[in-house]
């Protein structure tokens, strides 16, 4: 492969029953932060898609840059959705891996749609970012990828920020 295709890890995504009370710990534990809090339901978040089937769902996410590599705290609200079936069978943790790749993410899911990998869940936020999770099951160790297209709109809020009380809206 490559230097060109090769895929880079850009974000750790963990899934938590509480955003607000892990954000806080890992920034009181580790100094973690500030991060950017995204609320997307709504029209901000749309063609949702889950298990091929169009599926309405929202959630909170939190995320924060450390040693180059973005840190994900995703926390499901409404509407069925992976991150509640993995809290269901697993409880909170390690959800996915967020990858990029320099020739695109359409090559990237071409890449690992041809490896066997489904997709199992996506949707789009704002005007032109679509995401996508794979299932690796039975490839890449059962690991779930995440891959994306366009740019990532401004955050809700950020915490701890100035001019905000970090209230989870």
């Amino acid at each position: 492969m490559s230097q060109e295709q090769r895929a880079r890890i850009a974000q750790i995504g963990v899934v938590v029953r509480d955003m607000r009370a892990t954000m806080e710990e890992y920034h009181r534990t580790l100094g973690w932060g500030p991060w950017s809090v995204f609320v997307l339901d709504g029209d901000r978040h749309h063609h949702t898609h889950l298990h091929g089937r169009p599926s309405p769902y929202s959630m909170r996410i939190a995320v924060t840059t450390v040693g180059g590599i973005d840190y994900e705290l995703i926390e499901p609200l409404e509407g069925p959705s992976i991150y509640k079936e993995f809290l269901a069978a697993h409880g909170e943790g390690i959800h996915h891996i967020l990858c990029d790749a320099p020739d695109g993410s359409a090559a990237l899911n071409q890449r690992l749609t041809g490896a066997g990998m489904a997709i199992s869940m996506g949707g789009s936020v704002g005007a032109n970012l679509e995401y996508q999770y794979l299932e690796a099951e039975g490839v890449l160790g059962g690991v779930v990828i995440e891959t994306y297209s366009g740019d990532v709109e401004p955050p809700t809020y950020v915490w701890p920020g100035e001019g905000t009380d970090g209230a989870v809206r």
